[in-house]
């Protein structure tokens, strides 16, 4: 795999049963990398065809009306200035019609039970800025008040509010939009009871200082508005506080909330919570579903309430699968019962109506991403979007094996060169990937950074060192108060790589490591090329790299510190320097490439300046590559040329010391 077979990639995602339940909407993104840009575009698959629905070029969020005849999904036009907006399209086919236009756009939305009614987010300028052109807007002096006011990928929040808005009579040419909530706080989420009158969602949990990352369930009566009127607030009641991605309504019309009781006890598992009608703010009247499975529920990739439970993805030691866990009498543990798994990753999972068949769009090592049925215990792919991708790119092959450190076994993914098999002795060139995170982790899925390197004559392998997500609370909390110190477990679990691989690979070359990471990856690189200079060569990306100023520069910075090294930079600045690879610059010896990205708000630019220039001033062979108008995501999600030249630079930075 070269750069340029990122315009092969072909993904299915966020799959949806129309309630007939003989059709399914899917998104399928393409990379197009003339128009630097990801086609998104909705399909249809009939039991027996797979068809564009929508024309595109950016249509994703696809949901069927209840009674069937309407499928809504969300609408991003092309040009600089382009909002997404809710449009609306007949199940048998037709014109799509965009029926929202507020100032910021549309990011979710859900029908109402008789849908008659949609709620939606919507996201608009505050009021000192609503009626000025962007130039106006640019120009003016930020007056900021609060914390957070920037976040990445979404810029300069403080500017705008995001809130919950209903639309109504949808048949009209123009359908009625009015706000309902006006709080301080972004709202999101959005869910109806079952009958249709009430609205839940999540905000940010009120009467804490903005230093706190608490959010809270809410709830809003949904009464009929005022004829002509543009905003009908209702009144809000505040449920339970913690960290919550995401709520649902099952059969029964009990809530569920996914996420923690507290948002202090990440790093952990998110768990799903059933939340009595009496719940409180102090979190009485909820019940943890899942915690006895010690595993992450991962909502974005589909939690579906059913009759007789919910089905959900379930991370795994390097998987998630797909599990349905069964409604149980209070004091008893639901039944769990596995229905997709194996040695890959589920991106999107759907119930049909009949409560039982599912659709699941998945990834393993080879394969990008694929849409299958589940149906009476059989499979059947639908797609074959790995089968195309392999006829056009030779693939390199993953292998899956473990060491062991401290008496503890460590999980790794190595992607193989073409003709290791055959090579001399010491021939080949290693390159370490360090995930970020740290609560993520590598796992049986298509990494296309790991086929390009491998593709460039690297053995490339990654590892899951404590501290990586997939193995429960404790595992990923062995890092927690550990990073002030000289050599942390995670850090100790990274250096031993190279000798594990050095081990399992006779013809790995010793004097040709290679070391580099993302984020948290970027994290650890710095740590260890300055404890062991046998790394010819290293790139820490978008990395933490001094404490101190990224606790004033993150969107996450006031809390983060609090998390993994157990105080504030107030409390205590000792372990914040100590845990600061900054510091420690003067140490490294292994020519560093420090990448980055201006727009990024999670680990921002500020710290890659810093870092590079401390290895500068050290003597360190360095070069520093900054990407515009890029944020942290740029690896996954930025620009399509952005994601090419990005890898043209890791080849020719590392090709320089390790060819």
């Amino acid at each position: 795999m070269r750069p340029t077979d990122l315009a092969s990639l072909v993904t299915p995602s966020d799959p949806r049963w129309h309630p007939d339940g003989r059709r399914l909407a899917v998104v399928i993104t393409r990379v197009d990398l003339d128009e630097d840009r990801y086609e998104r575009r909705i399909h249809l698959h009939d039991g027996s065809d797979l068809r564009p629905f929508t024309a595109g070029p950016s249509d994703l969020h696809p949901r069927w009306s209840p009674d069937g005849t309407t499928l809504a999904f969300l609408r991003t036009p092309t040009g600089d200035d382009a909002t997404t907006q809710l449009a609306l399209l007949p199940a048998d086919g037709g014109e799509a019609r965009v029926i929202t236009s507020l100032s910021r756009g549309v990011s979710a939305y859900e029908w109402s039970p008789d849908g008659a009614r949609i709620v939606l987010v919507g996201d608009a300028w505050i009021d000192e800025l609503a009626d000025l052109t962007p130039e106006e807007r640019r120009r003016r002096p930020r007056r900021i008040t609060r914390l957070p006011y920037r976040a990445d990928d979404d810029g300069w929040v403080h500017e705008r509010r995001r809130q919950l808005h209903l639309v109504e009579d949808l048949d009209a040419d123009q359908p009625r939009v009015r706000q309902l909530t006006d709080l301080p706080d972004d709202v999101a989420s959005p869910v109806w009871d079952l009958d249709g009158r009430v609205v839940h969602a999540v905000t940010r949990a009120r009467g804490l200082p903005d230093t706190e990352p608490h959010e809270q369930v809410i709830s809003i009566e949904v009464a009929d508005g005022e004829e002509g009127s543009a905003v009908t607030v209702h009144e809000v009641t505040w449920g339970p506080r913690g960290s919550w991605q995401s709520v649902h309504v099952d059969p029964r019309g009990v809530l569920l909330a996914t996420g923690q009781l507290d948002p202090f006890h990440w790093p952990g598992v998110n768990r799903v919570h059933e939340v009595a009608t009496d719940a409180g703010e102090d979190n009485s009247g909820l019940r943890d579903l899942t915690g006895h499975l010690d595993r992450d529920v991962l909502p974005g990739a589909g939690l579906r309430p059913v009759d007789d439970g919910f089905v959900a993805a379930l991370e795994g030691r390097g998987t998630v699968g797909v599990v349905h866990i069964a409604h149980a009498d209070a004091g008893d543990e639901p039944v769990v019962t596995e229905v997709f798994g194996g040695a890959r990753v589920t991106i999107g999972v759907d119930v049909h109506p009949d409560g039982a068949t599912l659709a699941v769009c998945w990834t393993d090592p080879r394969t990008p991403g694929e849409l299958s049925v589940l149906r009476d215990g059989g499979e059947e792919q639908v797609t074959g979007f790995g089968d195309a991708l392999r006829a056009e790119v030779e693939l390199a092959e993953t292998e899956r094996w473990t060491f062991e450190r401290d008496g503890t076994e460590i999980d790794a993914w190595s992607v193989l060169p073409a003709g290791l098999a055959d090579a001399n002795d010491r021939s080949v060139p290693v390159l370490i990937n360090i995930h970020g995170g740290p609560t993520a982790q590598y796992g049986d899925h298509f990494f296309d950074e790991f086929q390009v390197e491998a593709g460039a004559g690297y053995l490339v392998v990654g590892i899951n060192p404590r501290g990586s997500s997939g193995r429960g609370t404790d595992w990923a909390r062995a890092v927690v108060g550990r990073w002030a110190e000289d050599a942390p477990v995670d850090v100790l679990d990274l250096e031993a790589v190279a000798d594990a691989v050095l081990e399992r690979y006779p013809a790995a070359d010793p004097d040709r490591l290679g070391l580099m990471g993302g984020s948290y990856g970027g994290y650890a690189t710095a740590r260890l090329i300055a404890r062991d200079d046998r790394y010819a060569s290293a790139i820490v990306e978008r990395g933490l790299l001094e404490w101190g100023s990224f606790g004033g520069t993150s969107d996450i910075g006031p809390y983060f510190d609090r998390m993994f090294l157990g105080s504030s930079l107030l409390d205590d600045p000792a372990p914040h320097h100590a845990a600061s690879p900054l510091w420690d610059a003067s140490n490294v010896r292994t020519p560093t490439l420090v990448l980055h990205s201006d727009s990024d708000w999670r680990c921002p630019v500020e710290q890659g300046e810093r870092y590079f220039a401390a290895l500068v001033t050290a003597g360190v062979t360095a070069e520093f590559v900054r990407f515009p108008d890029e944020g942290h995501e740029l690896s996954r999600s930025g620009k399509p040329k952005h994601r090419l030249e990005r890898f043209e630079v890791i080849l020719d930075w590392h090709g320089r010391f390790l060819r």
